[in-house]
């Protein structure tokens, strides 16, 4: 760069430029370009070509010395810098949605695309991966992690690939055992496995729940379909308790029912899948059943009416279930394919390995009882 000259102000300019007309510590606010105290600041270096540096403005490069204009930033087109306000909204998105924010975002928009056209696929029980992974179980999640807080042991029992068969107790008075049980196998299994669960024929002739229990892989709880997603390599759950479990009263709590004739049993000896136990701790105490009105439950063709300290006389308010501790704790798996092919036609050892695998689950209930400090925490 060509040599600038500097071209100083002395002591009878600054005079001659009304020296007394300003005094500091008035109150009044110094001139552009001028010090607090009222002395002119020197002027910048003026090159010699005499070209008088412009400051910038917006909207415009910068001018490098000689007047070669400043390259932009990468990535910003040339005279549109980033503004103020849209590194606020990506530091709020940062904060809300993580780093990836932008990936999740158009993720968004390609699921609810695809949901709009219909390019989606469910299986032939109504089964929806995509809808489970992405809505369904994120609903879930609030309720599983932060209001029951519920602390899942021996995950690794069930297997990494191939069929088993989930058989649980069942209580609440509300089936939200079971849909807790499928957020825990679905985000704590090293594998990323999906339980399906088998239900009542009363699930599927309720308009909303039909739809929700479909795409979540609800299916109906007979043998043919459980053989059906065993055989392909499902991992199945199953509840033998049925109504009885969980519409049985408050003072029966953890005291499991029957199990039935077994027919879970003769499901796993006929595809040959391991039996998973499961004992879930903290459902019992969500909804405190202290009396059943039979009356009012023939009349709504329901298998019981609750009446709990809080529903029906507080509303809809007293459906809110209360905030226990869970653990839901998978056991050691049980396996059947050691048994010949008739096996399953044999009913005193179906009943031996039912009743095995009801012991086992009543056992480790009691187990967690001794260990649980208390019921919310």
């Amino acid at each position: 760069m060509a040599d600038a000259k500097v071209i100083p102000f002395d002591e009878d300019s600054r005079g001659r430029r009304g020296s007394g007309r300003h005094r500091p510590g008035r109150g009044r606010t110094p001139a552009p370009g001028r010090a607090a105290d009222g002395v002119q600041p020197p002027l910048a270096a003026v090159p010699e070509d005499g070209a008088v540096p412009q400051p910038p403005q917006p909207g415009i490069p910068a001018q490098a010395a000689g007047g070669r204009p400043v390259e932009p930033p990468a990535g910003e087109p040339p005279g549109e810098p980033r503004g103020d306000l849209a590194a606020a909204v990506g530091a709020v998105a940062d904060r809300v949605l993580g780093g990836d924010w932008e990936r999740k975002v158009a993720s968004g928009l390609a699921f609810l695309r695809r949901r709009v056209t219909g390019e989606y696929e469910v299986d032939e029980f109504g089964y929806d991966a995509e809808l489970t992974d992405q809505v369904l179980m994120s609903l879930l999640r609030p309720m599983f992690g932060a209001y029951f807080r519920v602390e899942v042991r021996g995950i690794e029992n069930i297997p990494a690939e191939g069929g088993a068969l989930v058989v649980s107790n069942h209580s609440g008075t509300l089936p939200l055992d079971g849909l807790m049980a499928q957020v825990a196998v679905h985000d704590h299994h090293p594998a990323g496995r999906h339980l399906r669960l088998l239900a009542a024929d009363l699930v599927f002739m309720m308009p909303l729940v039909n739809e929700l229990a479909r795409k979540l892989g609800h299916t109906l709880a007979c043998a043919e379909d459980a053989e059906v997603l065993l055989e392909r390599g499902e991992v199945v759950g199953v509840m033998p308790e049925g109504f009885k479990g969980i519409g049985k009263p408050f003072a029966d709590r953890y005291k499991l029912q029957r199990f039935g004739r077994g027919g879970f049993v003769a499901t796993a000896l006929k595809t040959k899948v391991p039996i998973v136990p499961c004992s879930v701790v903290g459902a019992e105490e969500i909804y405190p059943m202290v009396g059943n009105s039979r009356t009012v439950a023939r009349l709504l063709g329901l298998p019981y009416f609750p009446l709990t300290p809080t529903f029906p006389w507080l509303g809809p308010a007293g459906l809110v279930p209360l905030p226990t501790k869970w653990v839901i704790q998978f056991g050691e798996p049980i396996p059947t394919d050691g048994y010949p092919p008739e096996a399953a036609e044999d009913p005193m050892l179906v009943f031996n390995l039912t009743d095995q695998v009801r012991e086992t689950i009543q056992h480790t209930l009691y187990e967690l009882l001794v260990q649980r400090r208390s019921v919310f925490f």
